[in-house]
């Protein structure tokens, strides 16, 4: 069963906060009332660049997809974290849609792709495979390139093993694979529903980063949140608000499947891995397990001054990265070879 992302949603009762209640649970919009922050001209012409939305429909659960550029050319596919969406991407893919086409997908159960009963690391990388199936990436010569951040680089990571050989790349962005002695048991397995703010400067003031981490550039904070909102009527009153998108009892509802160790080391393609330098995710003794399970044999590059939401810190820099690495790819050829 899924839930269509158009119309009003119901959902708990609308949040009424006793004086005192928001400021002590404030988010870092929360001093701009509702406004937008300052942005700088290059953001504002990046998500203003058009693009195409598109719906795809896998195994009974439609998911939203942006493109960017036109048909024809070499693949890039965009893939999300938790609990995020396809927007996140729009201040970035706009930077290499003069040499790809370029496609960013929302997963069921995120943003304004259906919700799902069930969710499960392979039905999700079909998601990404199908997506790219029905916007093209695929019919170019060459074969199209995965760039996937945090739970996205998970789903990619399988991707990598078991559909690698119709990719030409994978880039997975501050998605830690971590040591066994270190694995965490995965995102909470909460029941609680998501809350309805009844204005969306209160909804606006509350969003914030998961996991936890400040991050300057406001103006890019703002506008994911703003795309992470819908809005919702209270079951019982009726009144209408503000609620966020993501399905909230999705990992409760989760299978993991195979472990991301076995998956990373089975990579059947070309793959990078992209870091924020102060990611509190992503260590030293989990750069040298992930090396080790690549045999040593794929780049490992750091982004500066960048913490987990490494395209939200310093996106610049990242695109900057992400435009040599694709570059080099593009005339050299692949000597990883799959360990057995």
């Amino acid at each position: 069963m899924s839930q269509k992302p158009d119309g009003p949603a119901k959902a708990d009762k609308i949040v009424r906060e006793q004086p005192g209640e928001m400021a002590s649970e404030a988010g870092p919009l929360a001093q701009f009332a509702g406004g937008k922050p300052p942005a700088p001209d290059w953001f504002g012409d990046a998500v203003n660049r058009p693009y195409e939305t598109l719906w795809v429909e896998v195994e009974g659960a439609r998911l939203h997809v942006q493109r960017w550029g036109e048909p024809g050319k070499r693949g890039l596919m965009l893939v999300h974290g938790n609990g995020a969406h396809a927007h996140w991407w729009d201040f970035v893919a706009p930077y290499f849609s003069e040499e790809y086409t370029v496609a960013a997908l929302t997963f069921s159960g995120m943003g304004d792709s259906d919700w799902r009963e069930k969710y499960d690391m392979e039905t999700f990388a079909r998601e990404i495979i199908a997506a790219m199936e029905q916007t093209g990436l695929f019919d170019a010569s060459e074969p199209p390139i995965v760039v996937a951040h945090s739970f996205g680089g998970f789903v990619t990571v399988l991707l990598g093993a078991d559909y690698g050989d119709r990719l030409g790349g994978t880039v997975i962005v501050d998605s830690p694979v971590n040591p066994p002695r270190d694995r965490s048991a995965g995102p909470p397995r909460s029941d609680r529903r998501n809350k309805v703010y009844p204005t969306l400067e209160r909804a606006l003031a509350r969003f914030r980063l998961a996991p936890p981490q400040p991050c300057e550039n406001l103006f890019a904070l703002d506008y994911i949140a703003r795309w992470s909102l819908k809005r919702a009527k209270d079951s019982e009153t009726s009144e209408e608000g503000w609620t966020w998108k993501f399905d909230p009892s999705i990992w409760r509802r989760f299978e993991l499947g195979r472990s991301a160790s076995d998956c990373l080391s089975a990579t059947r393609c070309r793959i990078a891995i992209f870091r924020g330098e102060q990611s509190a995710l992503m260590p030293a003794e989990t750069i040298d397990y992930m090396q080790d399970l690549l045999g040593r044999q794929a780049a490992f590059v750091s982004i500066p001054e960048a913490r987990h939401h490494v395209m939200l810190d310093q996106p610049l820099a990242f695109v900057s990265a992400l435009r040599t690495l694709l570059g080099e790819w593009r005339h050299s050829s692949p000597k990883r070879r799959v360990r057995k």
